[in-house]
């Protein structure tokens, strides 16, 4: 089972409910802004998730999707919850894909009319291949409440704008029938978060909505004969089923994980040469002086960082233990650069209190110990 999550994002508090009735293990984790999300592993699957709420809109989705992006460096962002269909043919309580979200706010107005200025983004391929084998093999189902008939799922565009749309004779509806003649369910986040997915390497987002109205002025009808936990259900059916197909096929390694380079010091003294030779060199190769010390020591102090972050997310540091290594880090941080005998001594009681606090973490057990062998050296 691997360590990196999914994540997945709702707007409504009913939507976020009915992906936490599919999850297990539930622990809460807090990012330092304030906003929460539940970190859990599928009950029926295998596949750890982490689930936020992030409200109406596509801006409020767009700074939430980031948010959890850098805490969580996850494989793929999954954004579920209802839609308004457009065409006839789409049915209340079907599950749609996006295959494209337009944010169709986008325009300018000018003497003969508001001309269309549209951003859109695709779904990625390979998410797109695997929901599309998914919906055909209908294995998805299982996580259909008991006795529940198997909807359709849809693949088309979703126009994602910024307000709720209720009728079908609307200035705006004819808009969107004029020049987003092809989305098939309209909504108010998707183009935030697919946004957010493409500020961060493309990492993969996946808009998936149940159709709970049409979006043409029967919403308090269909709203009234339940339709909305019907279509939020089969989309989080639909969601989580995906997600741990996602988790087995994407590769480990996130495209929102940021990769630190390690220098190569070569370090010639008195009469000696020195030479390189390598097959491949990544980062920076210093031939002559050393970098400045202190700066290579906040670099592994930001790694660390990093680590501790990783592991807290991974479950192997409960809260209590995190904090206490969050508030030795700030420590060490405070005493940067270590430039004089007392600042190093300082540094280095905090980070053999750290190194009490990760000792059962391998990986974190020996960067510490690194860094006190580093930091020693300075004297």
């Amino acid at each position: 089972m691997s360590s990196v999550p999914i994540v997945i994002l709702t707007a409504l508090d009913l939507e976020y409910q009915a992906i936490h009735a599919h999850l297990s293990g539930l622990t809460m984790q807090r990012h330092p802004a304030g906003t929460r999300y539940e970190t859990g592993r599928l009950t029926r699957g295998t596949c750890r998730i982490a689930l936020g709420l992030v409200g109406a809109g596509n801006q409020s989705a767009a700074v939430l999707a980031e948010r959890a992006i850098t805490q969580f460096r996850p494989r793929a962002i999954l954004f579920v919850g209802v839609a308004g269909a457009l065409w006839p043919h789409v049915q209340l309580g079907d599950v749609v894909v996006a295959s494209r979200v337009y944010a169709y706010h986008g325009a300018t107005s000018q003497d003969d009319g508001l001309k269309a200025r549209p951003r859109s983004w695709d779904i990625s391929h390979e998410p797109d291949q695997i929901a599309h084998g998914l919906a055909r093999a209908g294995t998805w189902a299982r996580f259909l409440p008991a006795g529940g008939a198997a909807p359709t799922v849809r693949f088309g565009p979703i126009a994602a704008g910024e307000v709720v749309q209720d009728s079908a004779t609307s200035d705006q509806a004819r808009w969107l029938r004029d020049i987003y003649n092809d989305a098939i369910a309209i909504e108010m986040e998707g183009a935030g978060v697919a946004q957010a997915g493409h500020f961060n390497r493309s990492l993969p987002v996946v808009v998936i909505r149940g159709i709970s109205d049409r979006a043409d002025g029967t919403k308090a009808t269909t709203d009234s004969q339940s339709w909305q936990p019907r279509a939020v259900e089969n989309a989080a059916a639909f969601a989580v089923a995906l997600a741990d197909e996602l988790a087995r096929e994407l590769p480990q390694v996130s495209p929102s994980t940021t990769r630190r380079d390690h220098a190569v010091k070569n370090v010639a003294r008195d009469n000696a040469r020195v030479g390189v030779q390598a097959g491949s060199i990544a980062g920076s190769v210093f031939i002559g002086a050393v970098p400045d010390a202190p700066l290579h020591v906040a670099e592994e102090l930001a790694e660390l960082r990093r680590m501790v972050q990783a592991a807290y997310v991974d479950g192997r540091l409960d809260e209590g233990t995190y904090e206490a290594a969050a508030h030795e880090l700030d420590v060490v941080d405070g005493v940067l650069p270590p430039s004089t005998e007392q600042r190093r001594g300082e540094m280095l009681v905090a980070l053999k209190k750290l190194a009490g606090l990760v000792m059962d973490v391998a990986e974190l057990a020996a960067k510490v110990t690194a860094l006190v062998v580093a930091v020693r050296g300075m004297s």
